[in-house]
This record gives structure tokens, C-alpha cells and sequence, in this order.
């Protein structure tokens, strides 16, 4: 660790700070003395699940009270703190998902990041997978559910810095399945929008289909979908859609009249 922190030294002064991602078991005093000492500024911490039973079924090695004193350490010694979470894990379900979401909350970081399970080749979850004991998100279920933990995150001022994986060559070469999309956030973000309008067509009781729908300028892309599949959803309920923006609506909202 300390070698590698070294090798920064000549070039720390021209970037903020650096970021690093550890297990929640890693976390110590001394260990957290020294990264200070080296302009680390940011921590992530690999938490996955805050269930023990679904920690324990994936052998991650650490359990939900590791992630918790971790947290609390990274936050007195003042680091910005960052927590990732897995939807899907093998034993884990939507219920537990979101009770994941609820208790990132209670410890108030700075960033999340959320990962559907993919199911790699050669590995544990992979046999599991191969001999039929145990059934990844569907990409229709993930997106679902990981919209609901966006709006969750959102409406704590929680910001959700990735939604998703990266495309490697790795991932395209070994993935055997899973909810995986080049796209996924926006994805999620379209349902979030969706979910959004309906919650609130629900709520006024409008009975004309003939609606203005006021969103963020950065968020009509979303609204509409991809492929304008919001939009032909809606044309298909009977709505008539005319599309506004206003800056002063939430990225995550819509305004109906």
C-alpha cells in the first residue's frame, strides 16, 4: 500500500486527492493514519450487501457491523465516504435490496455505486449458475428495482455516482448472464421518470389523456426513452404527451398539467 501511495508523490499536487476502494474489513487506524498522511481523500467501500446471511452465502468475509465501524472510522478522520452495493446477489431478493439501500442511508455517504450481479465463468456463483442454484435478475427486474433505489438515493441527497458496469473485454468474453446493458443507468432512469408520472397521473386523478409533462432539460432524453419506448408506452394508455422543460424541476421529476 505504501508503495504505491509513494509512487504518487511526484505527481500529488496537481489533482485533488485520490480515491481508493477497499474491503470494509481493511479499515483501521493505522491503516487510515497513513492514507491521510498521502492525500487520499475519498474511500469506497466494497459492502455489497448489509444482510449477514447473503454476505455469508457469497463469502465475502466480512459482515454488515464491519461495514457500519468502517464507515463511521472513514467519516471521524474526515474522508469522503463511498459504499457499493450488488442487487441480486446469490440468497439476496429485492426486499433485502432495498433494506441494503435503507441502511447506506442511515450512515449518510458522500457517493453510492450499485452493480447488478453478472455471473462470470469459472467462478462459484458461475457453477451455481450452470447447475441451476441460483437465478440472476432478469434485465427488466434489475432495472426495476435499481430504479427504485435511484429515487430512494435521490431523495436523500445521496448522489449515485455509477448504475451499472463498464463494458471490458473481460465481461464480454466470460459473462455467462445477468442483467448486464451498455446503457443500464439511463435505463433505470427512463423507468424512474415512467414510474414518476404514473405515480403522480394517480395522485391528481386527471381524467383528460391530453397532458403537458414539464421535465429537466437534462432529463427529456430519458423521459422519452430509449427508442421512444416511454413514449409509445404512454401513446398506448391513451395518453397525449406534450413535452416541456424547466431547469427548476428535479432531474428525477416530472411536472404534470
Amino acid at each position: 500500500m505504501i508503495r504505491l501511495l509513494e509512487a504518487t508523490r511526484p505527481y500529488i499536487d496537481s489533482f485533488y486527492g485520490i480515491r481508493i476502494s477497499t474491503r470494509p474489513d481493511y479499515i483501521n487506524d493505522e491503516i487510515l493514519s497513513v492514507l491521510r498522511s498521502y492525500k487520499v481523500t475519498s474511500i469506497e467501500l466494497g459492502a455489497q450487501s448489509m444482510c449477514d446471511d447473503v454476505l455469508e452465502s457469497n463469502r465475502r468475509g466480512h459482515t454488515a457491523e464491519d461495514v457500519v465501524n468502517a464507515s463511521l472510522m472513514i467519516k471521524e478522520y474526515g474522508f469522503s465516504l463511498g459504499l457499493q452495493m450488488m442487487t441480486g446477489l446469490y440468497g439476496s431478493d429485492d426486499e433485502k435490496d432495498i433494506y441494503t439501500a435503507q441502511e447506506f442511508i442511515k450512515l449518510r455517504p458522500d457517493t453510492v455505486r450499485i452493480y447488478p450481479t453478472i455471473v462470470m465463468k469459472n467462478t462459484e456463483l458461475g457453477r451455481k449458475y450452470l447447475k441451476g442454484e441460483y437465478t440472476p435478475q432478469t434485465l427488466d427486474d434489475a432495472v426495476d428495482l435499481c430504479a427504485r433505489l435511484l429515487k430512494l438515493f435521490n431523495n436523500e441527497k445521496i448522489e449515485v455516482i455509477r448504475l451499472g458496469l463498464h463494458d471490458s473485454e473481460t465481461l464480454s468474453k466470460d459473462k455467462l448472464s445477468g442483467p448486464y446493458h451498455p446503457s443500464f443507468r439511463e435505463l433505470c432512469e427512463s423507468k424512474l421518470l415512467l414510474d414518476t408520472f404514473y405515480e403522480k397521473i394517480s395522485d391528481l386523478n386527471i381524467k383528460d389523456f391530453k397532458i403537458t409533462v414539464t421535465v429537466n432539460p437534462k432529463s427529456i432524453s430519458k423521459f422519452i426513452g430509449n427508442k421512444r419506448s416511454n413514449i409509445n408506452r404512454l401513446s398506448g394508455n391513451g395518453y397525449d404527451i406534450t413535452l416541456k422543460t424547466d431547469e427548476n424541476v428535479d432531474v428525477y421529476d416530472v411536472r404534470i398539467s
